[in-house]
């Protein structure tokens, strides 16, 4: 058996968990990650070696864009050779959304990345960061016969680990705050750290390392509400240079049948740009076809985002757009589970 540690890289972009707060004044500065082994003693009980790296300006989740995706592609992209694993501390509000996003640029990925943040700074008294943080780092650090064994990417958050694709947040004061509901947990972090093999994704691991750095934001989002009128729907659509319409629709991929309405997607169709049917609800998926409100959209050319999250389907079109897939090529790859993300 190796007696070398596994070598695992912390990438702090920003967020709750790396702040702290000042014990006289309550204000919070930005943690130095430099010292996190001063800071958090726990630490040296794992058995890994750890470096860290941060983002020149750390920025709040809140600001997250594809840029910055592109920013932590790199940094693992660059790093890969020389670590084991990648813990990326994040913000939680778009947690899920880049998570997504990485799962999708990083191609033949055999190594785990994991992102974690927390609900309060990592120097409150009541924090979530520490275990969160310290169990993301040993998660990243699990190895059998010297190859990791995660080799997707994750999302740890309050004692267990998720497919990073899979996840939405779910709450803005627990520390629960997010759940995969249409896939299961892949560890629990309790007494005993339970990983859930059968879950886990098992790629092959003779590829190297393909990192996609072309994303293409000319989507956009719309939430079906009772009473939406057709010039709102109209002027989502006139947006220039608009490549896809993700459409979140009610229950099964449900809509409303009014002519104008599904006219308008129609025509939009017709004028080569894709539209893309997601659920509102948090769990469960889209089944075109089951109940007549849906059936026109199946038959009108409508792609099936079957039980994805809007998370990953946001993420999931840009990757696409950005190969420039014909649009035969991107429904087909759209429909198709490539990182684990649909059923």
């Amino acid at each position: 058996m190796s007696d070398i540690k596994p070598n695992i890289l912390l990438i702090y972009t920003g967020g709750t968990i790396g702040m702290v707060k000042d014990a006289e004044t309550g204000t919070l500065h930005a943690f130095n990650f430099n010292n996190l082994l001063k800071q958090i003693p726990e630490l040296q009980l794992l058995d890994c070696d750890i470096e860290t790296m941060s983002f020149k300006n750390p920025i709040d989740s809140s600001n997250m864009n594809p840029d910055y995706w592109v920013q932590i592609a790199e940094i693992i992209e660059v790093n890969y050779a020389v670590f084991d694993g990648f813990v990326v501390l994040h913000g939680s509000d778009t947690m899920s959304y880049t998570a997504s996003a990485i799962s999708f640029m990083l191609e033949n990925l055999s190594k785990p990345v994991i992102f974690t943040g927390a609900q309060l700074p990592i120097g409150d008294l009541r924090t979530d960061a520490k275990e969160n943080l310290i169990t993301s780092i040993q998660i990243a650090s699990l190895q059998e016969n010297n190859v990791p064994i995660i080799k997707e990417v994750c999302l740890y958050f309050e004692y267990k680990l998720y497919r990073g694709n899979r996840t939405t947040k779910m709450n803005a004061e627990h520390f629960q705050a997010f759940n995969s509901l249409n896939y299961p947990c892949l560890a629990e972090s309790g007494v005993h750290l339970k990983i859930k093999n059968d879950y886990l994704l098992k790629p092959t691991l003779n590829n190297d390392l393909k990192v996609h750095k072309k994303l293409d934001n000319n989507i956009t989002l719309l939430k079906l509400y009772p009473g939406i009128t057709s010039s709102y729907l109209n002027n989502i659509l006139s947006i220039p240079n608009l490549k896809v319409l993700i459409l979140e629709t009610y229950g099964s991929g449900n809509c409303t049948t009014e002519e104008w309405f599904l006219n308008a997607l129609k025509d939009a169709v017709s004028n080569n740009i894709h539209i893309i049917n997601v659920t509102q609800c948090i769990g469960g998926g889209v089944n075109m076809g089951q109940y007549e409100t849906s059936s026109h959209l199946k038959k009108i050319g409508v792609i099936s985002g079957k039980d994805m999250t809007t998370e990953s389907a946001i993420a999931k079109t840009m990757y696409l757009l950005g190969k420039l897939e014909s649009a035969e090529l991107f429904k087909n790859k759209f429909e198709t589970s490539l990182r684990g993300e649909i059923a």
